[in-house]
């Protein structure tokens, strides 16, 4: 299984149930993966059909869930779909969710989804030529956990105050007149409550994050190389939402469907140990761009991953101690 290694991780070519056969019961902290999605129309990543993508899906979250930790978590993108020649929606996405939970012992954590405000209006039958659909830009993100308590801190992963609640948290009098004041729903408010910063707000499950990458260093190296790069890269502000706020510094994260591997990138970047796993020899070699660092050692590694080497990816500190001999 060719591939290569980083100080923290391994990317590599194979099947990932057989990969994921190898690792020791109970030793991933999160899973974070986008699977080939079950398209009407052939892609070049691969697919599945509707009817046959539940089941075969399904067996990873079997294998998965063996291999997660009891505070372990497993979280999967997945694009939607129409039903072939009409306007109505395929509902493989829910009955995936009832199924690892009904039929594995999953516990549905939350149901999240990723907004990409940059997506084009698809599908151009329903949306562009007849006009009668919505362009499609979110996307169902199940975060399925093993245990009903996985680990999980919402602080690792809050957001920007608005400037309203700036302006509350430095005068809280503005909102709230006297202390223990009832809302109209009920609810008592405290001055002191509203007086705190917390550093930031805690985000809501519509995670709103541009997929509009158009110069990053795998696309420049892919460009120059000569070749395309994988066509379903999620940007990298998702796999990282759930890094942080799921796992701690050393824990150990898994992507079975790595693609471009984003997810692996992300957790080294972060100080995870990780694995990613991908079907795709070529995808494989084009995503050690990430982790290269100029354009002739992207070329060098992506040609001896090709040719079945397992390439080792000196850190920085490293590299310096060579160059300096």
């Amino acid at each position: 299984m060719a591939g290569y290694r980083t100080q923290l991780g391994t990317c590599m070519q194979g099947d990932s149930l057989e990969v994921l056969g190898t690792l020791d019961d109970s030793s991933v902290d999160l899973i974070m993966t986008s699977p080939p999605f079950s398209l009407q129309r052939h892609k070049s990543y691969g697919e599945v059909g509707q009817d046959e993508y539940v089941d075969w899906l399904l067996q990873f979250g079997r294998e998965a869930y063996v291999k997660l930790k009891e505070t372990g978590s497993f979280v999967i993108d997945l694009g939607g779909a129409y039903q072939k020649g009409h306007p109505v929606k395929a509902l493989y996405p829910f009955r995936f969710m009832l199924k690892m939970c009904d039929e594995i012992g999953y516990h549905l954590a939350q149901d999240m989804y990723w907004h990409n405000p940059s997506a084009l209006p698809t599908p151009i039958e329903w949306v562009n030529k007849r006009k009668m659909r919505c362009k499609t830009s979110v996307n169902t993100v199940w975060w399925f956990s093993k245990s009903n308590l996985p680990k999980a801190d919402i602080r690792k992963v809050l957001v920007p105050y608005s400037s309203r609640m700036k302006s509350l948290i430095h005068n809280p009098r503005s909102f709230v007149k006297e202390e223990g004041t009832v809302r109209p729903s009920g609810h008592v408010m405290g001055m002191k409550s509203w007086a705190k910063d917390n550093g930031g707000a805690i985000p809501s499950n519509l995670l709103q994050i541009s997929n509009s990458e158009s110069n990053s260093q795998y696309l420049r190296y892919c460009k120059a190389i000569g070749m395309k790069g994988h066509p379903a890269r999620f940007p990298a502000k998702l796999p990282e939402f759930f890094i942080k706020m799921l796992t701690d510094h050393d824990d150990f994260v898994v992507d079975i469907f790595s693609g471009s591997n984003t997810t692996g990138k992300v957790a080294e970047e972060l100080g995870r140990k990780w694995l990613s796993i991908d079907l795709s020899m070529d995808y494989v070699a084009n995503s050690v761009f990430r982790f290269a660092e100029n354009e002739e050692q992207a070329h060098r590694y992506y040609t001896e991953i090709l040719s079945g080497k397992d390439i080792v990816i000196p850190t920085l500190q490293q590299m310096e101690i060579l160059q300096n001999l």
